[in-house]
């Protein structure tokens, strides 16, 4: 680890915290009521929640602008529909992006009426504002079948990866076998959570939503190994 690498850990339960009915979710950042204003973003990511919605229930429809918006499901289905006329039902493997752009307005439902379904949803900044709104979903299973940290929605034009308008954003996830390690890669800004299972980052233990915010992360810096079979982490790269 070179001596301008800054490792900021977050455990799971300080995160801000929205219960409801049909509604558990976590909040890595400021969202909604929940404000902090030495919490709101690290790098260009703005939003990582981590929801768990019951069954046939949902977020009806409302809008958004000027936000690249990533849907990345653990478990169960969820039904998404815009203002644009996209729809689509988003399960594990399936890499999903909706560019807010100028304004759009979507929905997202449990498409199962009795399973609970679990998500993490990201907001980045896009690079211009204003764009047309758009959306893209992709099955990313077989880059996720290679045990590898891969990248599944990117900026950069990564083969393979949903695309994002933002040049210097990119999103990885990697599904880890026990005493699997991977190399994070490199970024001004790393942010790193423990979506399931968990492992250890420089020696430190990580459990199930626990996180890392990093800064001046170079290639080969640190490594992230799995301490339990289907250890699943998500990190983002930005600027």
């Amino acid at each position: 680890m070179t001596p301008t690498t800054a490792i900021d850990i977050r455990r799971a339960d300080t995160r801000f915290h929205t219960e409801i009915d049909w509604l558990d979710s976590w909040h890595s950042f400021s969202f909604g009521p929940h404000h902090d204003p030495a919490n709101t973003h690290h790098g260009q990511l703005l939003v990582v929640n981590d929801d768990i919605i019951r069954g046939g229930a949902g977020f009806g429809m409302h809008p958004h602008r000027d936000m690249e918006i990533v849907t990345w499901v653990l478990e169960g289905r969820l039904e998404h529909r815009d203002s644009a006329g996209n729809h689509g039902v988003i399960y594990p493997g399936l890499a999903q992006r909706m560019s807010a752009g100028s304004g759009i307005r979507h929905s997202e439902v449990n498409a199962d009426p009795h399973a609970d379904v679990r998500l993490l949803q990201m907001w980045v900044i896009p690079d211009t504002a204003g764009i047309a709104p758009g959306y893209e979903q992709k099955d990313v299973q077989h880059l996720l079948d290679t045990g590898e940290l891969v990248a599944v929605a990117s900026g950069s034009g990564h083969a393979g990866a949903i695309h994002l308008h933002q040049r210097d954003a990119v999103m990885w996830a990697g599904r880890l076998a026990a005493d699997k390690t991977v190399e994070l890669p490199a970024g001004g800004h790393v942010h790193l959570i423990v979506a399931r299972g968990t492992g250890t980052l420089s020696g430190e233990q990580l459990g199930q939503g626990d996180a890392a915010r990093l800064t001046g992360v170079s290639d080969g810096d640190l490594t992230f190994t799995a301490t339990g079979d289907d250890t699943e982490i998500v990190v983002w790269t930005t600027a």
